[in-house]
């Protein structure tokens, strides 16, 4: 199994046949559209139907991060983190049928603007409006910039950093190409084409990872007896045991709350994690506005409903080939020794973020490796001109109409497109030695946003100024949600426990 496939030519024409094709169906899409309004632009007439609207949810959130970031989590330590996935479900029928008729009976385009609606005040609107933006740059497009750019660079054999920032740039390049097409139907519809993709391509690679070990049942029992570094990659611990066994707990979902014992424990998987995918499903304009441009209500629940069943494949497209890239290629993905690591991959942390790729690389024939790198693409294109869109429509409705009062439909879509076209160059990606250590800077960035959307702010309470007490309780939210942030960046060694 130690075989590394190169890509050939017939994987750069499939690669090529895909690009073409999602152009194709973006343009047209958009040629069909009616972009002469503000809502036909940004919100697709309100015309979607459920299928793309669902299929689009899916394919917003699932970026090339969750390709190697529940694989390499599969492989570093089970199934645990497919809870992830699983709580969506049940946060998307909140969304369905809690939040989006409040939305739609207040007419709005962008989560700001409904917070002005509801607490009253501009200040509140720009506040957040310019805070999304800020996070959209330095968590989600940095995060799938960041993912897509490893496995760019594991599979044409780029080295260093200058592999990784060349990667970044050639994405770069494809997602201001795919911003050609503009507005939300043809955001929504090349999002469909692309979920399709998606399915296929990590279908092929999970029956073919699957295959290679022996099937399910032999997957877990490899993985969860024969899958611990061989001596020479890996260091021992004072108790002599390998510092990359498989956890005793690998198969079980909710994990022990005893500090040290687990990496996910149930009382964060079942609350902590409800809150904060509470604010993303629900609150967050790149999944609330494709919601908002189904045709009616019953579309809106029925693309909630759909995205919840596409939401149960992660685990078994991404985590479980993850588990069986540690069983076939045990010393480089499951490493443990920094020397070893740092010659696999580059990281002296670990290499379990190579999982997906190494299946792509080792298992896939010539034409399918093609197929898998388009999907890879897929999965980066769809969030990032989600993303570009939803900025481009917070940008454009609630901070432009500052500058500028009363402009017509015809300058609002001048300035949304030119902010959709733009977008690509303010996009930043840090450098991190391990997609775990990525996650936790996401996740400490997101903490100030989500702390903002509280609806009933306590300073309203005791302030006679009633929105000046809403505006200063939204604001309190960053500066407490910047503590864990800043405790790891100024206190790196330091190991917070509650």
């Amino acid at each position: 199994m130690e075989t590394r496939n190169q890509p050939s030519y017939i994987d750069f024409i499939v690669i090529a046949l895909y690009f073409i094709f999602v152009l194709g169906v973006g343009l047209y899409s958009s040629y069909r559209s009616k972009r002469s309004s503000v809502a036909g632009y940004f919100l697709a007439s309100r015309k979607m139907h459920w299928v793309p609207v669902g299929a689009s949810l899916f394919a917003s959130n699932i970026g090339s991060g969750h390709f190697i970031g529940l694989a390499g989590s599969g492989a570093a330590s089970g199934i645990g983190i497919a809870a992830f996935e699983l709580n969506a479900i049940f946060v998307l029928m909140i969304l369905g049928w809690i939040f989006v008729p409040v939305y739609m009976a207040a007419g709005v385009y962008t989560m700001p603007e409904y917070l002005r609606l509801r607490f009253g005040g501009q200040r509140i609107r720009v506040y957040l409006a310019v805070l999304a933006l800020i996070l959209y740059v330095f968590t989600k497009i940095s995060a799938d910039l960041y993912a897509g750019a490893l496995f760019i660079q594991l599979a044409l054999g780029f080295s260093g950093d200058e592999g990784l920032y060349g990667s970044i740039l050639i994405l770069l390049a494809i997602a201001a190409l795919f911003t050609i097409a503009g507005g939300l139907t043809a955001v929504i519809w090349t999002d469909f084409v692309q979920t399709i993709l998606m399915l296929i391509g990590a279908i092929i690679l999970m029956v073919l990872s699957l295959n290679a070990v022996g099937g399910y049942n032999e997957l877990i029992r490899r993985y969860m007896e024969e899958s611990d570094p061989s001596p020479n990659a890996t260091l021992y611990d004072d108790k002599n045991q390998s510092c990359g066994a498989v956890p005793d707990n690998a198969m079980h979902l909710f994990r022990s709350i005893v500090p040290g014992e687990s990496d996910l424990p149930w009382t964060g998987v079942i609350f902590g994690l409800t809150i904060s995918s509470i604010w993303y499903w629900c609150s967050d304009q790149v999944i609330v506005q494709r919601v908002l441009a189904s045709k009616n209500m019953c579309n809106a629940k029925g693309g909630c409903i759909l995205a919840g069943y596409l939401k149960l494949l992660p685990m078994y497209l991404l985590v479980l080939p993850g588990m069986a890239a540690r069983v076939l290629f045990t010393d480089r993905v499951a490493c443990a020794h920094p020397d070893v690591c740092m010659e696999v991959c580059g990281s002296k942390t670990g290499c379990t973020n190579i999982a997906y790729a190494e299946l792509v690389i080792r298992l896939m024939p010539v034409g399918l490796s093609g197929l898998l790198l388009a999907v890879m693409l897929a999965a980066l294109m769809s969030s990032l001109t989600s993303i570009f869109n939803s900025s481009s429509t917070i940008f454009t409705i609630d901070i432009w109409t500052r500058f500028r009062k009363n402009p017509t439909d015809t300058e609002l879509l001048i300035v949304g497109s030119l902010t959709r076209s733009l977008h690509p160059m303010d996009s930043y990606t840090p450098r991190v030695q391990s997609f775990s250590t990525f996650c936790l800077y996401t996740t400490s960035l997101q903490l100030p946003i989500s702390t903002s959307n509280r609806r009933l702010p306590p300073r309203n309470i005791c302030t006679k100024d009633k929105r000046t007490g809403r505006f200063l309780g939204v604001d309190d939210g960053p500066y407490f949600g910047s503590i864990p942030f800043c405790a790891r960046v100024f206190f790196p060694c330091a190991t917070l426990r509650i």
